[in-house]
């Protein structure tokens, strides 16, 4: 891709415009024919949803309208819904719709283990196996639509497979990252109370070993003790509990080989309706107490579908898709397990880290498999750029079209890095902005379609509408900066908080009436261009992770020397945001490198390494209103030394 100065009102800016050879095999060619099915999309959501749904297999069509919703709370209750009187199964849709289509035998995921040389291919006609073989384990043990189901797994393919096989038979399922605690898959636990947690024994990344069955051991110990008995635990045997801690509960824990390989490898599915609960996932609240994202079955799938074909250009029988997200994340969920695979394409999945045993490892796997559409973290980008362009110009890279960005914005120079060394100037960078709670993109170019500017996130998705608002809630129109909110509903959007409806309402829906009020600030600009300005709220992203720094303070106050705590975040080279905590400390206790580290290794032990502060700073107190509220305000400022402007 060339950079261009523009014409009208791009003239002053740099700008990147489609590669003829991209836009020639693109869903969508040019700018004006993104304009119109926009446009479509907005004033006959309809004709436009429907069409989008059709690709799909619905076991009974829905009625219409196709979306009924309430977003004012003056009006009741905020309540969203789409595709209602349909019936689907995602799984199906997922795998046997294409193995019905005599597609068994294409490659579903290349599997890439931490260590080099450790890898497993796996057909969609394999996958549904090891779906069912799952899905009738779970029965057997009373597993039944409707119920939770708890993971705590490395990025295998056992563990697409095992949300898949919650879908198949219509339980929940809620992914915990293997980075938390034990603490907080305990608070997660008891917030889902799931009838079976799913684990590994342990696993590998880069050069070290992470025991996964003895944080579940622990995190169950505190569930149990606060009212929460687990009666089932499901153990994927990888490195051995002798070296890595974690024991077998008799009556309560069983191995893969034993519980699930025996198990007949067809399953039939049970046909969902479109509203019913598919998986809850848990993401930070300014509360400090995490809130259980709750997404359903027909709008989520048919969102995760039209975003990853429109988005990434997937064209399954060429591609070779890789998304380097944990499916802990949402990414992980939407752009692994469900938007690749319903597509009926063939993806790449990596179990270790970008830099093990080296910083080229990504390109050597692009290389390997000839991986075609590459998305990855900004924290990524900035880390790998970090260890110099020499990692990556030693791998010859030409089987990349296109590159992705995901998790928070990506600064301008990093952007330029991407495209440059990592795409030989050549690939357009999908830089895509949306959220846990959305489900699916929101704002993001289109490869054949979208000028693209370094940094910035660009246009609406189909059917997004978009606005800014200024303080009072008056929109904005034009050129601007202030709050981003969202007019209308989407399929993908989240429904609920778990069992929570008030503290869905009152987090997304009571700032600003009549509009989902997405928690980020942005600038419009005057092509109508949405740049992406960062969190509003007291939630940090750090590493493309929300953290809340409530979470982050009340670990920190954990701490017998802490009196008091409080966190901001502030620009971080590698991270986009880092954790910068200030601690006052209780009478009688000194500042000292060794409290510091104490307090890192408290907050380590509660949330999980990816918390932990990367600056302690020691404050005799705080600045605060009268009310007692911190001013957070002016602590970022100290974090980011501009004193002066206070």
């Amino acid at each position: 891709m060339t950079p261009e100065k523009g014409t009208d009102s791009m003239a002053h800016e740099e700008r990147f415009l489609p590669p003829d050879d991209i836009l020639r095999q693109a869903y969508v060619q040019g700018l004006p024919a993104y304009q119109q099915l926009y446009e479509r999309s907005i004033s006959d959501p309809d004709a436009f949803w429907s069409e989008q749904a059709e690709a799909l297999h619905w076991q009974t069509k829905w009625t219409t309208p196709i979306c009924k919703h309430n977003f004012n709370l003056d009006n009741g209750p905020v309540q969203v819904s789409w595709f209602e009187g349909a019936e689907t199964n995602l799984a199906y849709n997922a795998i046997d719709r294409h193995i019905e289509a005599g597609l068994g035998e294409r490659v579903a995921f290349y599997w890439e283990g931490n260590d080099e040389g450790n890898e497993r291919t796996v057909t969609y006609a394999e996958l549904k196996s090891m779906v069912c073989r799952i899905a009738n384990y779970m029965k057997s043990i009373g597993i039944k639509r409707g119920d939770d189901v708890t993971m705590y797994m490395p990025l295998v393919p056992e563990l697409p497979a095992v949300m898949l096989a919650c879908a198949r038979i219509g339980a929940v399922h809620s992914v915990v990252f293997g980075g938390f605690s034990a603490e907080a898959l305990a608070d997660r636990v008891l917030d889902s109370r799931p009838a079976l947690v799913i684990t590994s024994s342990g696993t590998m990344r880069g050069p070290k070993p992470i025991p996964l069955k003895a944080v579940v051991d622990d995190a169950l110990a505190i569930s149990e003790a606060k009212g929460h008995s687990v009666q089932n635990v499901l153990m994927l045997e990888q490195l051995p509990l002798s070296e890595v801690g974690g024991i077998m509960r008799p009556g309560r824990d069983v191995t893969w080989r034993e519980a699930v390989e025996p198990q007949p490898d067809d399953c039939p599915v049970e046909w969902m309706p479109a509203e019913a609960p598919l998986f809850k996932l848990y993401t930070s609240g300014s509360t400090g107490k995490p809130k259980g994202v709750l997404h359903t079955t027909g709008g989520y799938m048919v969102g995760a579908l039209a975003t990853t074909k429109f988005v990434f250009d997937i064209k399954p029988a060429t591609d070779v898709y890789w998304c380097t997200a944990d499916c802990g994340w949402i990414t992980g969920h939407t752009y692994v397990t469900y938007g690749p695979l319903m597509l009926g394409a063939t993806q790449v999945l990596f179990e270790g880290v970008p830099t093990w045993p080296d910083a080229g490892r990504c390109w050597a796997i692009v290389d390997k498999y000839n991986v075609s559409v590459f998305y990855t973290a900004p924290t990524a980008i900035r880390a790998l750029h970090a260890k110099g362009d020499a990692y990556v110009t030693r791998h010859s890279r030409s089987s990349l079209r296109l590159l992705g960005s995901v998790g928070e914005p990506i600064n301008p120079e990093a952007w330029r890095w991407y495209h440059e060394v990592v795409g030989d100037s050549r690939c357009p960078i999908m830089d895509t902005w949306w959220q846990t709670e959305t489900g699916a993109h929101m704002i993001t170019p289109l490869p054949g379609a979208t000028p693209l500017k370094p940094g910035c996130a660009t246009l609406p998705f189909f059917g997004v509408e978009p606005a800014v608002l200024d303080e009072k809630g008056n929109e904005l129109q034009g050129p601007c900066e202030g709050m981003l909110v969202i007019k209308r509903p989407w399929p993908s959007m989240m429904r609920t908080v778990a069992g929570d409806h008030n503290r869905f309402e009152q987090t997304y829906f009571s700032a600003f009436k009549g509009y989902y009020f997405t928690g980020d600030g942005c600038r419009r600009d005057a092509d109508g261009y949405y740049w992406i300005t960062g969190r509003v709220d007291d939630v940090l992203n750090v590493s493309g992770h929300r953290i809340g720094t409530a979470e982050v303070e009340s670990a920190l106050v954990a701490h017998p020397a802490c009196s008091e705590a409080a966190v901001v975040g502030y620009e971080h080279a590698i991270k986009g945001q880092g954790i910068y905590a200030f601690v006052t400390l209780k009478a009688g206790a000194e500042p000292s490198d060794v409290l510091r580290k104490e307090l890192i290794d408290t907050v380590r032990k509660i949330i999980g390494a990816f918390a932990a502060p990367d600056i302690i700073h020691w404050a005799p107190g705080l600045p605060k209103t009268r009310s007692g509220k911190i001013m957070r305000r002016v602590l970022r400022k100290i974090a980011a030394r501009e004193e002066e402007q206070l």
